[in-house]
């Protein structure tokens, strides 16, 4: 099926879906925390499949190695051991050794690329740099095959729907390229503290990207639901990774890092939210 680009003016969308599914609606403060209270999740399929499985992880091993020889993946290696960006997680660390890395919405890595490809780069990562620690993943559409290979591959895949809402209590990268911007928005909501935000790193959609929209979309309903995202430019380093070729545009195209700079809360209590 072709994929399309959905129009930014109307849902902020601006980057290629990575997965044919119905568009999730991100709950709202209250009922989040309700349902983070109430309800653990479950893959919905509930018999193993070793056969299914097997394939699974053979693919995986192929396009992890596909990327790990490629070009893009040595010009992302070389970006982030440039100062600009080695800096920004050496402050993050702090007097910590490492961090662990928290992935959100990976989607289907058994049905489409553009997932495949984002978990390959997520763990050859973790791989390659001592500092990151451990992998934890979510998404609600993770059947029980692809959650038994991700363990199978090093990550832990978690239990309860945390709706984005993860807290920085220790050192995290937040790795969730192509994610609704609810989802961001909820994480930086939850994240609403010099401490919590100087802990942490984010890898995804440019929020840059975002906010030129926020300044020429009046709806109200729409700017509501991300308004931390609006209003973290003044204290949010940017950078966009160097390259995309051809090979991994739907997977990375419009990506970046986020990292967070604050000196006091008076920062923050200045910020009209």
């Amino acid at each position: 099926m072709a994929e399309t680009v959905p129009n930014p003016m109307e849902d902020w969308t601006v980057v290629l879906p990575r997965r044919n599914k119905t568009r999730k609606t991100i709950p709202t403060l209250k009922s989040c925390q309700e349902q983070q209270q109430a309800t653990q999740w479950f893959p919905t399929d509930v018999e193993n499949d070793p056969k299914r499985e097997s394939d699974l992880m053979q693919k995986m091993l192929t396009y992890m190695k596909k990327l790990q020889d490629s070009q893009f993946y040595q010009t992302f290696l070389s970006q982030i051991e440039t100062p600009e960006i080695l800096e920004n997680f050496i402050k993050i660390l702090g007097t910590e050794s490492s961090m662990q890395m928290v992935i959100y919405g990976i989607g289907s890595i058994e049905s489409y690329e553009p997932p495949r490809l984002q978990l390959s780069l997520a763990i050859l990562l973790k791989r390659k740099f001592s500092w990151i620690d451990t992998i934890e993943v979510f998404d609600p559409i993770i059947s029980l095959a692809e959650s038994r290979v991700l363990e199978a591959l090093g990550c832990s895949v978690l239990s309860v729907n945390e709706f984005g809402r993860r807290r920085a209590l220790s050192p995290t990268l937040f790795f969730m390229p192509h994610c609704e911007a609810e989802l961001y928005d909820n994480l930086l909501q939850a994240n609403w503290g010099v401490d919590t935000l100087n802990r942490m790193a984010l890898f995804g959609n440019s929020f840059s990207v975002y906010q030129h929209y926020g300044s020429i979309i009046s709806n109200s309903t729409i700017t509501s639901s991300r308004q931390h995202i609006l209003h973290v430019s003044s204290f949010v380093e940017e950078v966009k990774i160097a390259t995309i070729s051809d090979d991994y545009f739907r997977a990375f195209n419009g990506s970046s890092w986020h990292f967070f700079r604050l000196d006091s809360e008076s920062q923050l209590q200045l910020v009209k939210l």
